[in-house]
């Protein structure tokens, strides 16, 4: 075989291997917390709409939960008590994407980052202007803290403390001797004992959560969402890879999309959306193009368990065809009642409800 003739045979293996995968499909995936959002999103697709809108209305049944503490209402806040919002849409179709961060007061913003996508000639809109935006299109302001996230936050807040063991928010040298929680119990007095409990687990444990959401349809048309609240008790205007497009996530039809949740900073400095879809492009499974971005990550610490098992992160691909996966660092987080949590992710084929399936991993996390 001549030189130029295998250049050419090995450039064309990639594409070889996509010709091989199977017509498309119906199918929506999501991180473990939109069990509801993919049943929503697939019937949306069913009845003919289009895959963005889809994964849009979706998230929206996450946005609207003050149970999630990690999306739209109901956030955990930043340190000042602010509720901060991120969002990104991609839509394969078009190739088109939209972005809003650190928004305030707005609390469906995948809506919004899909209308900055729509209506103007910008990707992405950031702080008082995506308030500003939103405003202009009728969208209404509203209060997004909620008294459990509020809880949480004042637990936070108490449980801070200098060297020699003051914090301007609790008792001191010139306010009453109140223990933290008998305090907080005046303030709460509705808060049961697990409020309580939960309250302290997070001021420990803040959560990185977010929710990822991406669809394919049986015409080949893909598009994907993330939305989150950020970390919690973040400096106010921080921005994670949520509303970063090729990082939170990241749509070409002509492959795949992929998307995350998790520490956000990490993701951003591996382009982890983008990294995935390019590596199924050039022939990965799913799987195996989500474990090398987690592979990426785990070097830039030199694969330093210790500092690695300070936080999670989770990656999520659909390729083409339909064929799915869901990847995450470690193989699960310890709950607050001791036990292992595997790292899942849903899946909604049109079948019904939705599924959970388990991730692959990197790395095991043994309990205690």
């Amino acid at each position: 075989m001549r030189r130029r003739d295998w250049l050419l045979s090995s450039a064309a293996l990639p594409m070889a291997a996509q010709a091989m995968q199977s017509a498309p499909k119906n199918i929506v995936i999501s991180s473990a917390n939109g069990m509801l959002a993919c049943e929503r999103a697939i019937a949306v697709i069913q009845r003919g709409g289009d895959t963005l809108e889809a994964v849009v209305q979706g998230v929206t049944t996450v946005e609207d939960d003050p149970n999630d503490t990690s999306v739209g209402y109901g956030g955990l806040p930043n340190e000042e008590g602010v509720v901060e919002l991120d969002a990104c849409v991609m839509h394969g179709p078009t190739g088109r994407a939209g972005s809003v961060a650190s928004v305030r007061n707005i609390k469906n913003v995948a809506r919004l980052a899909k209308m900055v996508m729509e209506n103007t000639d910008h990707v992405m809109l950031a702080g008082e202007g995506a308030t500003r935006f939103a405003k202009a299109w009728g969208i209404p302001e509203i209060n997004l803290l909620t008294e459990k996230a509020r809880l949480a936050w004042m637990t936070w807040k108490q449980s801070l403390r200098d060297a020699d063991n003051n914090n301007n928010w609790t008792d001191g040298l010139d306010a009453p001797e109140k223990k933290g929680t008998a305090m907080l119990r005046e303030m709460f007095p509705h808060a049961t004992d697990d409020d309580f409990e939960w309250a302290r687990w997070m001021a420990k444990h803040p959560t990185t959560g977010t929710i990822n959401c991406l669809a394919l349809n049986t015409k080949g048309e893909m598009s994907g969402t993330t939305t989150t609240s950020g970390l919690a008790w973040k400096i106010p205007g921080r921005v994670g890879d949520s509303p970063i497009v090729g990082a939170g996530c990241f749509v070409d039809q002509e492959v795949g999309a992929a998307g995350s949740t998790g520490r956000g900073e990490e993701n951003i400095r591996i382009a982890g959306a983008h990294t995935i879809v390019e590596n199924m492009r050039h022939g990965m499974s799913p799987a195996d193009a989500c474990m090398d971005a987690l592979k990426r990550i785990a070097k830039n610490y030199e694969n330093d368990e210790k500092k690695l098992d300070r936080f999670d992160i989770n990656f999520y691909a659909l390729r083409k065809d339909g064929v799915h996966a869901g990847a995450s660092l470690w193989n699960g987080r310890i709950r607050r009642d001791g036990y292992m949590a595997s790292f899942e992710y849903a899946v909604n084929d049109g079948g019904g409800q939705s599924r959970k399936e388990k991730c692959v991993y990197l790395l095991e996390r043994k309990k205690g």
